[in-house]
This record gives structure tokens, sequence and C-alpha cells, in this order.
């Protein structure tokens, strides 16, 4: 049997500042991709409550920093 140890994959690419981000009829969703198993995948997708990008951005990058704050806390 293998351990299997859990690691955050969250990918941010420099060359798409809209990476994450989804416009449904003018409102900004975030969406990714979580593993609940290792054999399992399940696709989030979150209303941000904006139709402004700049701030739907700036929702994004505190929903992933507080991501990563629980992770490294776990």
């Amino acid at each position: 049997m293998t351990n299997l140890e859990e690691q955050p994959g969250i990918r941010i690419t420099a060359d798409n500042p809209n990476h994450h981000l989804w416009n449904n009829h003018g409102t900004w969703f975030l969406h990714y991709t979580i593993h609940p198993t290792p054999f399992t995948k399940e696709r989030i997708r979150r209303s941000l409550g904006t139709k402004d990008l700049a701030t739907a951005q700036a929702r994004r990058d505190a929903f992933f920093a507080a991501f990563l704050r629980k992770q490294v806390a776990a």
C-alpha cells in the first residue's frame, strides 16, 4: 500500500491574469478543481459577487491566499 501526501496544486500563470476566473452573463466566478481522493476530482465554481474584473481578481487572490494559509497550518 502506498502513502499519498495531500499537496495544494494551485496553478497561476503570468501569461493569463484571469486564470481561475469565469464570466457568466456578466458576473465573475471563481472556478477550480479539487481532488478529494487520489482517484476522483470535483470542479468547484463559486460566485465572486461582482461584475468588475479588478474586484474579481482581488477576491480570487484573497481566496487562494487564505486557502494556502489553511494548507500550511494543517
